[in-house]
C-alpha cells in the first residue's frame, strides 16, 4: 500500500508539471479562440532566455524579471503581427499561424541563445522529503512538492484575477461573446495583447519548472504535446479543468506504468494518456469542464 501512495502521489505532482502548460493554452483559447500550438516553444523560450540571462552574469531573480520582460513582449508582438492581422479568418488558418510561429520562436530562441543544452538550478532538490520517507515510507520529492505549490498559488491569483478585476470580467465577456463584449465598449485587441502576455508568464513559470527538471534544451517544446490530453479531459476553456486534468493524466499514467507495464512490454506512459483522450472524445468531447457548444441551423 506504500508503494501504491507513493506512485499515486508521484503521478499527482507530475501532472501539475503537465498542467502549467495546458494553463497558457485555456487562457488564449478562451479568450480568442485560437489554439496556441506555439506554447510549447513558448516554454523553451522563456527557459532558455532565464539561462541566457545566467550566463551573462545576472542572478537568478533578475534574470527572472528580465526573462518576465521578454515574455510579456512576445506576448504582445504576437498579437500585434500574427493575430490581428487575422481577425476573423476561419480556425484551421489561425491553428497554422501558430504552428509557424512556432518555428519563428524556437529559431529566434536559438539564434539568440545559442542550442547547447543547459542545466538550471533553482535551489529545490529533486530528493525524497526525509520525514515522509521515514514516517511513512513514501517518497515523495520535494521539487514535486513544491512544484504544486506553485500550481495552487498561480491558480489562485489567475482565479482572483479573472473574477475580481475589472479586466478579468472583460477577459471573460469576451471569452463569452466577441460582439457582445465590443458592443459595450470593450478593446478586443487590448484585451487579446493581455491575454497573450498573461499567456507568456504563464510559459515562464512552466520554463523554469521544466527547465530545473529535465535541462533546457529543444526537447522542451515537446510539452505542447503532453499538455493535449489533458485539455482535452479538463476541457478548453477552463482553467480548475486544465489542473485537474494534469492530475489525472499525471496519476494514470504513472499507475498504468507499473501496474499494466509489465503486460504490454512497457512505455506505456508515453502512449496511454493519449488513449484516455481518445476515450473521452468519444464520450465527453468538451471535457469535464467544458463548455458544451451547440450551433443552431
Amino acid at each position: 500500500m506504500p508503494f501504491f501512495f507513493e506512485v499515486l502521489i508521484g503521478g499527482l505532482l507530475s501532472g501539475v508539471m503537465y498542467s502549467f502548460v495546458a494553463l497558457g493554452f485555456v487562457l488564449i483559447y478562451k479568450a480568442s479562440g485560437v489554439f496556441n500550438f506555439a506554447q510549447g516553444a513558448m516554454v523553451f523560450a522563456a527557459a532558455l532566455t532565464v539561462v541566457g540571462f545566467q550566463e551573462m552574469g545576472a542572478p537568478l531573480w533578475l534574470a527572472v524579471l528580465l526573462a518576465l520582460g521578454v515574455m510579456v513582449m512576445l506576448g504582445v508582438l504576437t498579437e500585434r503581427f500574427v493575430l490581428r492581422p487575422l481577425v476573423n479568418q476561419p480556425p484551421m488558418t489561425l491553428f497554422m499561424a501558430t504552428i509557424g510561429l512556432t518555428y519563428v520562436i524556437e529559431g529566434l530562441a536559438q539564434g539568440v541563445w545559442g542550442a547547447n543544452v543547459r542545466g538550471l538550478e533553482l535551489g529545490i532538490q529533486d530528493e525524497p522529503i526525509p520525514w515522509l520517507l521515514q514516517a511513512a515510507n513514501i517518497s515523495v520529492s520535494k521539487f514535486d512538492l513544491f512544484a504544486a505549490g506553485v500550481a495552487a498559488l498561480l491558480v489562485s491569483v489567475l482565479a482572483i484575477f479573472f473574477q475580481y478585476t475589472r479586466i478579468g470580467r472583460a477577459l471573460r465577456a469576451v471569452a463569452d461573446d466577441h460582439q457582445a463584449a465590443l458592443s459595450i465598449g470593450i478593446p478586443l485587441q487590448s484585451i487579446w495583447r493581455i491575454v497573450w502576455a498573461v499567456a507568456g508568464f504563464v510559459a515562464l513559470v512552466a520554463g523554469l519548472l521544466w527547465g530545473a527538471r529535465n535541462g533546457v534544451s529543444y526537447s522542451l517544446t515537446f510539452t505542447a504535446l503532453k499538455a493535449l490530453p489533458v485539455l482535452i479531459l479538463g476541457g478548453f476553456t477552463s482553467i480548475p479543468g486544465a489542473i485537474i486534468g494534469g492530475l489525472i493524466i499525471g496519476s494514470t499514467e504513472k499507475l498504468a506504468e507499473v501496474y499494466l507495464g509489465q503486460y504490454v512490454g512497457g512505455g506505456i506512459d508515453a502512449w496511454f494518456p493519449y488513449v484516455m483522450a481518445l476515450a473521452f472524445l468519444l464520450i465527453r468531447p468538451e471535457g469535464l469542464f467544458g463548455e458544451k457548444h451547440i450551433d443552431r441551423v
